[in-house]
């Protein structure tokens, strides 16, 4: 099936979100306040993660095996990742519009961020790891690529006690949309 890519993105581009419900139908979604990974000195992170970094344990890549993050990301008891919105993130991603962000651990992948660029936007869809810290570092390393691209905002949609962690923080949907406005002003790329 195709999926009118164009439209998906506006929507995306004026704050709402897909998700599946528990009968796989797909909905749009907005938030009253959004939930923003920092981009500046407010991010943290634990002082063990730091230790794990300096190992150098895991390596870095962007859409080495964008397939198997989706799956990654929708592999839980309860999922709001149905098969039909894998074949959208799909079609954004061979439209151009999809990443996945990931850590490999050799020839295994450790976890990742699948995220839609919509300008200086980046919009967190998910995450997910398979070996312990693999999400975590993916998410320090991914906050260092977005600063380096001078992204404007990382949208993590909704907040929860992992992402509290890194010193995610809520916005009000009037300033959610003038920061939205802004990043898709600016032209920027995560590769």
């Amino acid at each position: 099936m195709q999926y009118d890519i164009a439209t998906i993105i506006q929507g995306y581009a004026q704050g709402y979100f897909l998700m599946a419900d528990e009968n796989h139908a797909l909905g749009w979604y907005a938030s009253r306040d959004r939930t923003f990974i920092p981009l500046d000195e407010r991010f943290r992170y634990p002082k063990s993660l730091q230790r794990v970094l300096n190992q150098e344990r895991f390596t870095i890549a962007i859409n080495r095996d964008f397939k198997a993050v989706v799956a990654g990301c929708a592999n839980r008891e309860l999922t709001w990742i149905s098969p039909e919105l894998k074949e959208i993130y799909w079609e954004l991603y061979q439209a151009g519009w999809a990443y996945s962000f990931e850590t490999w651990q050799g020839d295994e992948l450790a976890g990742g961020i699948l995220g839609i660029v919509i300008g200086g936007a980046f919009i967190g869809e998910s995450m997910f790891y398979r070996i312990p810290e693999g999400s975590k570092v993916a998410m320090v390393k991914l906050v260092q690529r977005l600063r380096e691209r001078q992204f404007v905002l990382f949208d993590a949609q909704m907040m929860n006690p992992h992402l509290e962690r890194f010193g995610a923080y809520r916005v009000r949907d009037k300033e959610y949309q003038e920061l939205l406005n802004k990043a898709l002003q600016r032209p920027c790329s995560l590769l």
